[in-house]
């Protein structure tokens, strides 16, 4: 079992080009990790049934209840489906299998960074899926003068 900051380390060294790139199936299963944590976070057990097909849907699902703000990542997770379905059922060239997968583990890192923030501030996402709780003091540092 990973925690986020091993997930986020793992998508961070493949965007910067220090590991090797995973597979499809490997980031659909960082991005169901992710929010495993975040289950069991709130102490409860991470689900094993599906939604629409997938458990990261059912895992978006449960970890939303009691937290609607949490629904702010669930277009993340459909994104996360929606290449990983491109992958996995069409045809693609490699150009495009390449590009696929880079946006994957882009949409996978967006979704550790959210839910590790999340974790530190329970108000992100209230506001779509900015980091606004996390900057609205931002207004009261002083103001920079070009002196």
């Amino acid at each position: 079992m990973r925690s986020l900051v091993e997930l986020e380390t793992r998508l961070e060294d493949v965007i910067v080009g220090r590991s090797e790139k995973p597979s499809a199936e490997e980031l659909l299963k960082y991005g169901e990790e992710v929010l495993e944590r975040w289950i069991e976070a709130k102490d409860e057990n991470p689900t094993t049934d599906k939604y629409e097909g997938f458990r990261l849907l059912a895992l978006q699902r449960q970890g939303a209840r009691g937290d609607a703000s949490f629904n702010a990542c669930r277009e993340t997770c459909r994104e996360l489906i929606y290449h990983f379905n491109l992958l996995s059922k069409m045809n693609l060239s490699s150009e495009d299998t390449t590009s696929c997968l880079q946006m994957m583990t882009l949409v996978a890192n967006h979704l550790v960074l959210f839910v590790g923030g999340k974790m530190q501030q329970a108000k992100l996402g209230d506001f779509c899926c900015s980091a606004k709780p996390l900057h609205e003091n931002i207004y009261d540092l002083p103001e920079v003068t070009d002196a």
